[in-house]
């Protein structure tokens, strides 16, 4: 059997072709493309699939946005996607549309040692539940449960709920972006949108003065983030208002990780997914993410047990999404 997988993103569409035989890890075809430069996830994978001249038996997406019914929207991509249409349109057997987060969740059971990196101590509970939080050009969060032969994944929104402020720093962002949004979620300040808006309060707020250098930079970058993100780790020292912005931004991953762990009670650990968590790895291990995970008052120290993942490998959600097609 031959599945087609993919990873759908509002900035980049991976696909890969699996065999059974073959296993996870050595798929027959692999490609990347500019989300933005096609008009659906059709005319990528037929694109896909005439480069590479395999038939598949059936396909699996991972997309970034709530399917409801085998219907998906892509969140920040004008993209539409149906599993009805996408079947005649591929002539497969079968296709599953799963949320991006779902992928990633599916893909954790079988993540190895090399995959990932802890960055709070703690010893995960056999078959305990476990939490994935994915700061990435949004916020995604999913968890997966034990059903008695396996783990089960289940996506979430929960990106999309209330942000909530840990300290009087945050309480002063809340309020600095009341003015601007009608809804403040946790994606606003905890993912790739997120890092201009923290960075824009401090610097409105006047905590640090923005050097000439930096506001150049900022002035041609088509996305500030990664500006941002590279001055505070690699000239923190000498660039407050960046260095900031960074441990702000640590300081609410944390939060929201927590957060998470407590909703879904998460002893089977937390993995942070997307790709934000592996740029600034770091940053996360300075004890700012741990001590923000942790600070929840009297379940503290079962946020302490609780181990926390950062994953680096970067074919997380498709690895995910092969899995679920190849056992769906």
């Amino acid at each position: 059997m031959y599945l087609l997988a993919g990873d759908i993103g509002a900035t980049k569409t991976s696909l890969a072709v699996f065999a059974s035989e073959r296993g996870l890890r050595d798929p027959l075809a692999e490609a990347t493309f500019p989300s933005a430069e096609y008009d659906s996830l059709e005319a990528v994978a037929l694109q896909f699939l005439g480069q590479t001249g395999l038939s598949v038996n059936r396909a699996c997406f991972g997309a970034a946005g709530p399917v409801r019914q085998g219907h998906c929207r892509v969140t920040n991509l004008p993209w539409e996607m149906d599993e009805s249409q996408l079947t005649r349109v591929l002539r497969v057997e079968k296709v599953k549309l799963l949320n991006d987060l779902e992928s990633i969740a599916n893909a954790v059971p079988i993540l190895e040692a090399a995959d990932v990196r802890a960055v709070n101590a703690g010893e995960p509970e056999s078959h305990g539940v476990i939490a994935i939080v994915a700061p990435g050009t949004g916020l995604g969060e999913a968890f997966l449960s034990w059903d008695g032969t396996g783990y089960r994944a289940y996506a979430s929104e929960g990106g999309h709920a209330d942000f909530a402020p840990i300290n009087s720093l945050q309480l002063g962002l809340l309020r600095y972006l009341q003015e601007r949004f009608e809804h403040v979620s946790s994606e606003r300040v905890c993912s790739g949108m997120g890092v201009p808006n923290i960075y824009a309060y401090l610097k409105d707020s006047r905590y640090a003065t923005e050097s000439p250098r930096l506001a150049a930079k900022l002035a041609e970058a088509a996305d500030p983030t990664p500006v941002i993100i590279n001055t505070a780790l690699e000239d923190g020292q000498s660039d407050e208002l960046c260095r900031a912005t960074l441990d702000t931004f640590v300081s609410i991953i944390g939060a929201v990780a927590g957060n998470l762990a407590l909703t879904v009670l998460s002893t089977g650990g937390v993995y942070l997914g997307g790709g934000i968590p592996r740029r600034i790895l770091p940053a996360l291990e300075t004890g700012t993410f741990a001590q923000a995970f942790q600070r929840k008052g009297r379940l503290s120290n079962l946020l302490a047990r609780m181990p926390v993942y950062v994953i680096l490998n970067t074919k997380a959600a498709l690895l995910g999404a092969a899995r679920y097609g190849l056992e769906w």
